[in-house]
């Protein structure tokens, strides 16, 4: 396969990308011509050669080619998986009509709020519309049209699909195949925030009014129980609280629950909404003001959070971590609620790396 860079990070491809490789080497396979790789167009005039893991014919009406998949250097889970189409011929004559069914290793649709029908092969639009066109192609150059049978597999995608999202999102059985462009960027944040957004979806359309986004397992497993809220309300937001709030308001969700540990929170608030390390710090000097402000700091403790101290748990370990939350809360509660309609009823939870609740207000 033939890989892009940039910035010395090697592209990958996605799940639907492979998918439509693995379909256009099944149908030369059906033709009895059985090739090592074949081109797709992933959009955009991009074309892409894709080698293929294994090409056969299974007689004159049907084939079956696979992809291993590469990410690059995207720590994806489904990196190296082999993505496989069996195609088969139903009817021989009028356009090309593709039936798309699922695999081993494919989910299914169990909950509504996804871009697909509860029932269907959780194989997403945009790769149905990349094979279809890709078909439409290489079925053009021998005047072969009918109604087809795209099934696509992954080889351990249950046990994979457990690492994803899948079951939260009521995906059962397996992955998905998913992908808009294609390509898989290094470190993208793209399809951690896509994935945030189709949690708040299915959230909806189960009918929960209130969601509650978490920055981790330990504060998502309290904040459950502080909020009454059942697994599927809960967005495991990560470091993205912005890209939840942003959705939130633009879906009219107007009862929303953050919950973090003592370091998220302290971010978010000092007013950032992308909370990893790498592009969010604490400010120690405004911290220090806040303890000052609200219970009195001594010049001592304040001199010493502004100037020496490291972490924010460092600081609850001197100073007592119920009161530093105490400072976090109603700031991080006056942040989230300017990024949400007028109205909207906020609930704040600051939580200890053991889960205990440092900080709790409606």
């Amino acid at each position: 396969m033939r890989e892009k860079e940039e910035g010395g990070l090697r592209y990958g491809w996605t799940t639907g990308a492979c998918a439509t490789a693995a379909s256009v080497g099944a149908f030369f396979a059906m033709m009895g011509e059985k090739k090592e790789g074949v081109e797709v167009e992933l959009g955009g005039g991009r074309v892409v050669f894709f080698a293929l893991e294994e090409s056969s014919s299974l007689g004159s009406r049907e084939g079956y080619a696979s992809v291993e998949k590469d990410a690059g250097d995207d720590p994806d889970v489904t990196h190296g998986a082999i993505i496989g189409v069996r195609l088969r011929l139903l009817t021989r004559g009028g356009p090309l009509n593709l039936r798309f069914c699922r695999g081993e290793g494919v989910g299914l649709v169990t909950k509504k709020g996804l871009p697909l029908p509860v029932g269907e092969a959780a194989i997403n639009p945009k790769p149905r519309e990349m094979i279809f066109r890709n078909l439409s192609r290489v079925v053009g150059l021998y005047g072969y049209e009918g109604e087809m049978e795209v099934e696509v597999s992954v080889k351990g995608g249950e046990a994979l699909a457990l690492r994803t999202w899948n079951p939260r999102l009521g995906i059962e059985g397996g992955l998905s195949i998913l992908g808009t462009t294609g390509v898989v960027k290094p470190y993208s944040c793209s399809a951690w925030i896509h994935s945030i957004w189709r949690g708040i979806d299915v959230a909806r359309e189960a009918g929960h009014e209130m969601i509650g986004g978490a920055t981790g397992s330990v504060s998502e497993a309290r904040a459950m129980k502080e909020w009454n809220l059942p697994l599927e309300a809960m967005i495991d937001m990560g470091d993205f609280v912005g890209g939840l709030l942003k959705y939130v308001r633009k879906v009219g969700l107007c009862q929303v629950g953050i919950a973090g540990g003592l370091g998220k929170m302290t971010k978010l608030a000092q007013g950032a909404l992308d909370l990893h390390n790498k592009r969010s710090r604490v400010d120690f000097e405004e911290l220090s003001s806040w303890g000052v402000m609200d219970d009195g700091l001594s010049e001592e403790d304040a001199l010493w959070v502004a100037q020496d101290a490291v972490t924010v748990f460092e600081v609850g370990e001197r100073l007592g971590y119920e009161r530093v939350g105490g400072w976090i809360a109603p700031r991080a509660k006056v942040v989230v609620e300017k990024h949400l309609p007028k109205g909207s009823r906020v609930s704040i939870l600051v939580v200890s790396r053991e889960g205990k609740v440092l900080s709790s207000l409606e």
